[in-house]
């Protein structure tokens, strides 16, 4: 059994965890709530097992008013496939599926379908990355190749998403 939960990435000086939607929930080491390691700029990732209380839309919405920089969330089930949705500061929210086949298989949808969205959802995300001050450098055809691919874990093709939208690398926090 796989990953069933959401990841939150956004940019703040404070940890994520801290944004009043999540009414002073505490990083667990159990496994209920932790973070990932930290990229430079003040981008985190916070991973939480099982569904947002609020549920993904409007976690997303309250992160990116609170820390007035663009966030998304992966909603991500049993590490199959995930539903990635961002936003920005007064922007419009987009979304793309990872892992399309296991995506269609679980939507009923014919996998051409998600198919023939992934241009729009790479210029849209891409946007999205530009629009936090990264992505200079993407190129979209790579980012397509990344919503095409298929990883064995979701959240592990969420990261790489992450990575080729031209946010800086994760740096472990304990490497000096």
């Amino acid at each position: 059994m796989g990953f069933s939960g959401e990841l939150v990435f956004g940019r703040s000086e404070r940890p994520l965890i801290e944004a009043p939607v999540f009414g002073g929930a505490q990083e667990d080491d159990e496994g209920g709530i932790t973070a990932w390691w930290p990229r430079p700029g003040g981008w985190q990732m916070w991973q939480f097992h099982g569904t947002l209380p609020d549920g993904a839309e409007d976690v997303l919405r309250a992160v990116v008013e609170w820390t007035g920089a663009p966030a998304c969330v992966a909603s991500v089930h049993d590490s199959d496939v995930a539903l990635v949705s961002g936003l920005e500061p007064g922007g419009d929210e987009w979304d793309v599926w990872l892992n399309l086949p296991i995506a269609a298989e679980m939507l009923d949808r014919p996998l051409a379908e998600l198919d023939a969205s992934v241009p729009v959802g790479a210029r849209k995300a891409l946007s999205w990355a530009r629009s936090a001050g990264v992505g200079d450098g993407a190129d979209m055809t790579v980012i397509e190749k990344v919503l095409r691919s298929q990883e064995t874990f979701a959240e592990e093709l969420f990261d790489t998403f992450l990575d080729r939208l031209g946010f800086p690398a994760a740096v472990d926090p304990e490497a000096g």
